[in-house]
């Protein structure tokens, strides 16, 4: 059992976990700083409860499964505001993949772009998926097949 409410145990974990984590939240928000605001919140939800995690892999499962809640709570408040994905500014995630692949996978339903981001841009594996995603690898293989095929008709669509 590992607790957290040492200074040491925090700055481990921020320093662990805080670039994955904003890119996560990056690809399911419009913008960096909401990515940002996301991140912080988990950090500090993890310092509020005093958390004790078995492990690293719970630990590491936990935090991926706080940061897409938080960033599905800012976004559901976000689409009130009605801010346009095209004036948002694009981060690293983005950089190799186009500002087309990123605004389709941030247009995907939560669970698909979960998946995704996951499997190709943290290089998890499908078995990883499903542990930090809290499903069974079997339901991480269908939601990664089903979220290829949604990309593919997306972009399909943006390039005919």
């Amino acid at each position: 059992m590992v607790s957290y409410g040492t200074n040491e145990s925090i700055c481990r974990l921020v320093e662990t976990y805080s670039d994955m984590l904003l890119r996560l939240a990056s690809s399911r928000l419009p913008n960096v700083m909401d990515a940002e605001d996301a991140v912080q919140e988990v950090f500090l939800s993890l310092v509020r409860r005093g958390a004790t995690f078995e492990n690293e892999d719970h630990e590491r499962a936990w935090l991926v499964r706080a940061t897409l809640h938080r960033a599905a709570d800012i976004r559901r408040r976000k689409r009130n505001a009605e801010i346009p994905l095209d004036e948002a500014p694009e981060i690293g995630v983005s950089d190799e993949t186009g500002p087309e692949l990123l605004d389709a996978v941030r247009a995907l339903p939560e669970k698909y772009a979960a998946v995704i981001f996951l499997f190709y841009y943290e290089d998890c594996s499908l078995r990883e998926c499903a542990r930090l995603l809290g499903v069974s690898e079997r339901a991480a293989g269908t939601r990664l097949h089903r979220a290829r095929q949604l990309l593919k008709e997306a972009l399909k669509e943006d390039f005919q």
